[in-house]
């Protein structure tokens, strides 16, 4: 490819980058409110590190993680270890995460969050593919009648599970795509098949840019884009609530890279693609795509790892959301160890406010890579 195709490449998706972050960062206070959306447990942070970073990490998924962040990831996941000296050393990517979660822990309700994930390269694809399975469960309640006699119990929870695929457009620049089955059970269902549960399905498309002929930043800045959960609203008895569709923009940027320490800053700006009216009523897909730039402000997270001899990491970051898409403001703190096939990590949520429902929240989770 030649400098001036190069350059025309960069500059566009420069000028979309920019494009974009105008938008998302529209705040129009007479719009209606957002939220109330379905399934919202599609928005939790499954992974331990990012989770560390203010779960910033659209613009990096470099991990088996990129499933949730940005599924173009999985196009630059070829090999285990791309710094082995002799290409007969390479090992294609197999690898796979495990998360688990107490969540909500201010409520001592016993909720948990889990989330199991596997990928691979496949060389005749000429990509990564990956599967996953992400639970939550939601407590245990007491059925009644309208006299408010017991009439037994049940477990309330929710899951999806997803196939992903990722590969290179360019040698710096890949796709990624995920197909989402999602099951909410809000509601005992013995009596009834559809009483409380819905089912729907989603979409997630993604972008990843590496720039390598910009001066000074290869190998250095990383740019993504990834539009998520696109599908039909969740109906339930009597009403449809929309899927917490996503529009997230996300910088990666890494100053310092040696053979003992690595120093990467992460900067995610998301909107939530859900309009609410007055009555109750929501847009559908496509629509919200459109509305939903009405809805009061964007969430920005920004954190920042730090790796020594890729071996320990610290890390540190900050989330944001304004008051009228959920209020949603805390701080992260994350540490991350590897020994040879095992990487495990570790974050934790602190809140301003003590009576805040995420504060104390520790997240673990494991990456384990299959030779």
């Amino acid at each position: 490819m030649n400098q001036t195709r190069m350059t025309k490449k960069n500059n566009i998706l420069i000028t979309t980058a920019i494009v974009l972050f105008s938008w998302m960062c529209n705040s129009n206070e007479a719009a209606a409110q957002a939220g109330g959306a379905a399934v919202p447990f599609l928005t939790i942070a499954p992974d331990a590190r990012a989770g560390g970073m203010g779960e910033a990490n659209t613009g990096i998924a470099d991990n088996l993680y990129a499933v949730y962040w940005n599924p173009a990831g999985l196009g630059f996941l070829r090999y285990l270890n791309p710094e082995t000296e002799f290409d007969e050393d390479l090992i294609e990517y197999n690898q796979v995460g495990l998360n688990f979660t107490p969540w909500l822990p201010q409520f001592n309700a016993d909720l948990y969050y889990a989330t199991g994930t596997w990928g691979r390269y496949i060389d005749d694809l000429n990509g990564t593919i990956a599967a996953n399975i992400t639970y939550i469960f939601l407590g245990e309640f007491t059925q009644t009648d309208f006299q408010g006699n017991e009439l037994g119990k049940f477990n309330s929870s929710e899951y999806s599970i997803g196939i992903s695929y990722g590969t290179l457009l360019t040698e710096d620049l890949s796709i990624g795509v995920q197909a989402k089955f999602i099951q909410s059970i809000l509601g005992a269902i013995s009596d009834s098949p559809d009483a409380g549960s819905g089912i729907s399905g989603a979409l997630d498309i993604g972008l990843l840019w590496k720039p390598l002929d910009l001066p000074y930043l290869e190998d250095k800045l990383s740019v993504g884009l990834n539009i998520q959960n696109i599908g039909p609203k969740m109906t339930y008895t009597s009403q449809s609530d929309p899927l917490p569709s996503m529009i997230k923009l996300g910088f990666g940027f890494t100053p310092v890279r040696d053979d003992f320490n690595e120093l990467t800053f992460a900067l995610d700006i998301g909107k939530l693609m859900v309009r609410r009216y007055d009555d109750g009523t929501s847009d559908a897909v496509p629509v919200n795509f459109i509305t939903g730039f009405d809805n009061p402000g964007a969430e920005f997270s920004f954190g920042a790892e730090y790796w020594y001899s890729q071996v320990v990491a610290l890390r540190g970051g900050y989330f944001y959301e304004p008051l009228g898409a959920g209020g949603r403001n805390f701080w992260t703190f994350g540490l991350g160890v590897r020994y040879d096939i095992f990487e495990l990590n570790f974050s934790f949520i602190n809140t301003v406010e003590s009576n805040n429902p995420l504060a104390n929240t520790l997240r673990s989770s494991f990456l384990i890579d299959l030779e």
